[in-house]
Parts: structure tokens; sequence; C-alpha cells
């Protein structure tokens, strides 16, 4: 069975595996309802999160990335009915007043230690937001709004990839080639951002990013129903109740923390965009005004001209094997931790090309399992991530269950014979993805429900950004980067370049970011929204990014982060942020530091989502 879930050989094992579940998790239900308040509550309460997650979790990653349509069909079934009965248990009064007994009862609460105590708020403050404190017709309102919302969300997502079609004759016969033709008409699938022709790039931007009235629809309802059940259940704003519990805490820190970002950027990315309007009049004399396809184009002419930075020269010294070696070698100096290559069971894995690693201590033993997704295949999601299959948890026999992840990259499939070669980029996304990876296998809390990566979304980033510094300083590159045939190391020079060059138009690119953050916070703010979503994209765009608006598009609608990340797009931007303190103050003198390392993962990394995010920045 899929992550060696005997029930999971066959796609209807998804329905056992649930129906399962939901019976553990009425048995939970009646235990808690009926322990008198004490620890033990919040044991159970973490045991009945736990008998949803193992099966919520690990379909939430087969219905993206397994290759059957049969077991994606069903494992999005599994997420659906999961998903009612949580947001069910999130309204069940019974239940929430066994939990309101222990934190009102101040003798109990004080005997608690800070990761139980903070644990039994967090499932609070989950019944909270559902609008546990409402009167029953207003309960069964938010039940309705939060099942719509995540309706919502998936058809939003689903509209965000969605090609546009044009009428062939409409583009000039010499450009038509870029697309894919289906009979009279052109496919036009994303930006075509790396295009040299400026006509291929600025025909993708108005055709793919062209305004749609089902997908606007469907944003603005998604926006109004996030409003209303923030209100609903005694927020101001859809923000203010997506804040609470991060490291900002609130919209205005946000506010704040975004706009002295910008007013430190400005003078740079006007530097940044004069130069790639040079750049464009040089190479397009009739029309050097920069537009926003231009942007990600000249920003990366600029950077090979001046650094030669052609990934094919970098290439042969990232081979898979290498890059891995590499992160071996830098966990097993900083905290003590080899990966090892195991062999899987039948029917484990979902594709042939899937490695599982196992993650061991040198005194502590085995942390847990990687499972590598690394290469395209068809229908596979082109995007990098992590996925938390399994949560680490004491049990309550006294073992430790251990933490699963999957790793998803998409690297091009290597020529027979030949190693996979991975771009400086991809080399960088797998020590990014690799950071959630150790943060999962690292953040070894007493309870699933703050495990690993399962903490405030604005830390998350942290350790994966964190990363990055390592797969860009030369000290550590020189560990690993080995020419697949000669073995030569990768030249300092030529690392150096790479480093430089990450710095050619980082404010205009940052400035992006931070456009894309305040307008999602401006979505998620106050309700009614003054304009349409366009005008405010339009009025955000001219006075935070500095770009020309293009009329009659709408990048809103392929702002598919609206939907994981809603009124927290900043938090990749205070990430970088913490992680740029954390390199600096702590690794950037030694990134090989084991006492630094072992700090690293005592005060941050150890805790998962059980301690105040701040409190761990600090430590």
């Amino acid at each position: 069975g899929l992550f060696g879930v005997p029930e999971l050989s066959c796609p209807e094992g998804f329905q056992e595996a649930q129906d399962k579940a939901l019976q553990e998790s009425e048995q939970l239900v009646q235990k808690a309802c009926s322990t008198p308040p004490g620890p033990e509550t919040v044991m159970i309460f973490d045991q009945l999160s736990d008998s949803l997650c193992r099966v919520a979790d690990l379909a939430d990653f087969v219905k993206v990335a397994h290759p059957d349509f049969a077991f994606r069909e069903a494992a999005e079934e599994a997420c659906r009915n999961i998903g009612t009965m949580v947001e069910k248990l999130n309204t069940d009064v019974e239940l929430c007043q066994s939990l309101r007994r222990l934190l009102a009862d101040e003798t109990v609460l004080s005997s608690l230690d800070p990761e139980t105590r903070r644990v039994a708020e967090l499932f609070m403050f989950d019944f909270e937001i559902s609008g546990i404190h409402l009167d029953e017709e207003k309960r069964k309102k938010a039940v309705d709004l939060n099942v719509r919302i995540l309706d919502l969300c998936n058809e939003f997502l689903i509209g965000t990839h969605i090609p546009n079609k044009i009428d062939k004759h409409v583009l000039p016969e010499h450009i038509r080639y870029n697309f894919t033709a289906e009979g009279n008409y052109l496919r036009v699938a994303g930006l075509h951002a790396d295009c040299p022709d400026d006509l291929v790039r600025e025909a993708a931007y108005k055709i793919f990013l062209h305004s749609n009235t089902q997908q606007l629809a469907r944003l603005e309802e998604l926006l109004a129903s996030r409003n209303s059940l923030a209100q609903l259940v005694g927020y101001d704003t859809f923000a203010h109740r997506a804040l609470q519990g991060t490291m900002a805490k609130n919209p205005e820190t946000v506010r704040q923390f975004l706009e002295k970002l910008s007013e430190q950027l400005s003078k740079r990315t006007q530097k940044d965009f004069e130069m790639m309007t040079k750049m464009k009049m040089k190479l397009n004399p009739h029309n050097s005004m920069l537009m926003p396809w231009d942007h990600p184009y000249y920003s990366g002419v600029l950077r090979a001209e001046r650094y030669n930075i052609d990934p094919g020269l970098y290439c042969p010294f990232f081979s898979l094997g290498a890059c891995m070696e590499g992160l071996n070698s830098l966990f097993s100096q900083l905290l003590g931790i080899s990966l090892y290559a195991e062999q899987t069971k039948r029917g484990e894995i979902w594709s042939e090309d899937v490695r599982k690693l196992a993650v061991v201590h040198e005194t502590e033993g085995l942390l847990g399992y990687i499972y590598c997704d690394f290469f395209q295949r068809p229908d596979k999601p082109h995007q990098d991530c992590h996925f938390t299959v399994r949560g680490g948890r004491l049990k309550e026999n006294g073992e430790y269950q251990l933490p699963v992840v999957v790793l998803m990259l998409s690297l091009p499939n290597s020529a027979r014979g030949a190693p996979t070669l991975l771009s400086p980029g991809m080399m960088e996304n797998l020590f990014h993805e690799m950071g959630h990876a150790m943060h999962s296998m690292l953040g070894r809390t007493r309870y699933q429900h703050v495990t690993g990566t399962r903490c405030a979304t604005d830390f998350a980033e942290v350790p994966s950004i964190l990363m990055e510094y390592f797969a860009n300083d030369y000290r550590v590159v020189n560990q690993f980067a080995r020419h697949y045939k000669t073995g030569q190391p990768l030249p300092k020079n030529m690392v150096s370049r790479l480093c430089e060059s990450k710095k050619v138009c980082a404010a205009a690119d940052m400035q992006l970011q931070v456009f894309y953050a305040v307008l999602d916070q401006i979505y998620h703010g106050k309700h009614p929204l003054k304009k349409s979503t366009t005008e405010i994209l339009k009025e955000t765009q001219e006075k935070v990014y500095g770009l020309p608006y293009v009329p009659n598009t709408a990048w809103q609608l392929r702002f598919s982060h609206l939907v994981g990340y809603g009124a927290k797009y900043y938090s990749y931007l205070m990430s970088r942020a913490v992680a740029s303190m954390v390199w600096k103050q702590c690794f950037a003198q030694n990134p090989f530091d084991r006492a630094m390392g072992e700090r690293y993962r005592r005060e941050m990394l150890a805790h998962g989502g059980g301690k105040e995010p701040m409190l761990m920045v600090q430590g």
C-alpha cells in the first residue's frame, strides 16, 4: 500500500481508511467529552487530530501527484469528507466544552507545561474561528460558509491554470508557432516570460491574463465569503483572522513591514527599471517603454550579460547525486544527521523513480522518512513543494510516531546513462525544500498538531529560505560541486559570479513581491471593497510596483496563492528577513559550526509550532 498503509493498495482503500478514521474520531470525541480536565484532554484532542490528519494529509498529496486518475479522484473525495468532518468537529459544542473546562480551570492550567498549554490554546482557537461561541443558526451558517469557501478555492485554483484560446488570425503569422495550435485557435498556457521576442511576451501577457467573467465572479465571491465568515466569528476582516498566531500578529504590522520595505527598495528599484529600459532600447529601439512582460526577461538578460551565468556551464557540476551528497555532508556536519537510501516495498511508491530516504541521527537513531519525488511526468504539477504525509508525535505506548514527508520537484528526466544535471536554480530549490523536510524531521514535538512545519505561515519559510543561503555560499558549494565527467570542482570565480548575479535587479524582483503582498492584504482587508478587484490591481500596481497596468488584463485571476496564502502572501518576505538575520548572526562566519547547528535545532527547529514564533527567533 502507498506509504506502507495497507488499505491503500487500491483507490477503493481510501474509502476504507477514511471510514476507519471517522469511526476512530467518533470514539475519541466521546472519550474527550467524558474525561475530567487535565493534560489527558489535550492528548485525546491530538489523537483526534492525528487520526483525521493521517488520512487527509496523505490524500492531499495523492490527489495532486498520483499518476493514476482513479487514485487522485478517491483521494480528492477523502479530502472533502474529512474536511467536512473537521468543520463539524470545530463547531461541536460539547467537544469544545471539554476543552473550555480545561482552560477555565486555573489549577489544572498552571500544572500544564508550556507546549501542552499552547496546543490546548491552538485547538481552542480552531473552535473560535469556526464560530463555536455563536448560536446554533449562526454556527450552521459558519459551517456552510466554510464548505462554500473550500469549493470556491478549488474552482478558483483550477481557473488559475486554465489556458486561454484565441483565434489564430489575430496574431501575426511569424509568432504563431510559439503557441499550441488547436484547429483555428491558438492555446496560450503561460506568460512565455523567457522568450526573447518582445511581441510573443506581449501577446502571451495580454491573452493569458485577459479578464474572465467566471473566474472574476469566483474571486469576488471567495473574498466576500471569507470576509463574511471572519465577521461572523468576530473579526474585523479576514486578514485579522488569518494573522492571529503569526509572527506579524495583525494586518497593521504587515502593512508597516511592507511600507518600510517598499521605502528602502524604491530608489534601487528605480535604478533597476532604468537599467532594464536601457537594455530594451539597445535590443529594441522602436519600442523602449518598459512593460510588465519585460521585467522577468530583461532582468535575465542583464544577469547573463554581466556575469555570463549560462546554466549550461553550471549544470555539469550539479549532478543530482553530487547535490544530495552535499546536503548529506552539510547536515552531518551541522546536525549530526545522515540520509540513507532505503528499499521500498511493492505498492509503497506511486512512480518507480521515487526514492525513499531514512533520516538518521548519529546518537538518536532513525528520525523519519523523506520520499523524494523529483522527476517530471505527465499530469504532475510543475511546482516544487513539501508535503507532510504523517506528523510526528509521542504515542500512547511511549514510542514516537515517525514523521513522513514527500519532497516534490520537477527535474528533467536525464538521458540514458547520464546523471540528472541541475541548473543553479534547481539546486537552490532542492536545498529550499530540504530545509522544510529537516524542519519536519527535527520538529519532534509531543503533539502532532504542532509537529515540524505545522507552525505560523510567516515562520514556516524561515528554515527553507535559510537553506538557500547555504546553497549560495562558496564554502558549502565547494564541498560537493564536481564535474560529473572529470570530477573537477566548480571554480570559485564561477560561484562568486553566480552569487553576484543574484543581486542584479534584486530590488525590482522584491518590489514585485511587495506588490503581490500588498494586493493580497487589500483584498482581505476591509469589505465591501472600495473598487473592483481589477481597479484595485491597477491602482496598487501603479503605486507599489511602478510598471504600467495593461488594460483588459486581470493578473489577480492567476494569483493562485490567494487560495493557500490568503492574507499571508507577505510571509515569504518576512521569513526572508528573519532567515537573513539568522544567517548573518549564526552561520555566515562558519556555515559548518556544529555548536551553532545544535543551537539552531534546539531553539528553532525542535519546537515545530509548539512555541510562540517570535520567542524562537529571539532564542
